[in-house]
């Protein structure tokens, strides 16, 4: 049953596993999922359960850099139900979930933000990259553009 007054977005952050996906009234985190399998099985499940229960307006998702493949298929689904429902697609760049810690790139490789520069740095030893969902979704800075970032050539 659909609630009728309130407004709801959702933060999805797909950049590693688990996967998070957060639900956010008057900017503020009520509800939380998160899940280590696949986000081409498990994303759909949660967001169709989502609309079941709420009326969303808004979407965001961190749009990089990180896991290329989830990041691309968040981006679709998300941007379809843009086309399709008239939800908003909005981007934000992971560092904005992670406090600025390195992400996972490839092998060793990580992504690091230097001042607002982003570059592919080594570690010998893994790093976690602390993923959280905001509490206030005003604490994050949204980006103009919803398209994917992708920083390394595919491969």
């Amino acid at each position: 049953m659909k609630k009728a007054l309130s407004q709801y977005d959702i933060l999805i952050v797909s950049l590693a596993s688990p996967f998070l996906v957060g639900l956010y009234e008057d900017n503020i985190l009520i509800k939380e999922w998160n899940s280590d399998e696949k986000i081409s099985e498990a994303l759909l499940p949660i967001i169709s359960s989502i609309f079941d229960n709420y009326n969303l307006t808004r979407a965001i998702y961190t749009r990089g850099p990180g896991s290329h493949m989830a990041t691309k298929l968040t981006y679709l689904v998300l941007k379809t139900l843009e086309i399709s429902i008239n939800l908003e697609c909005i981007g934000c760049c992971g560092f904005e979930i992670n406090s600025s810690k390195p992400i996972k790139a490839i092998g060793n490789l990580y992504f690091v933000k230097e001042k607002e520069t982003i570059i592919t740095k080594k570690f010998d030893e893994p790093i976690d990259g602390g993923f959280v969902l905001p509490i206030n979704l005003n604490s994050i800075e949204l980006d103009l553009s919803s398209e994917p970032l992708h920083l390394l050539p595919s491969v």
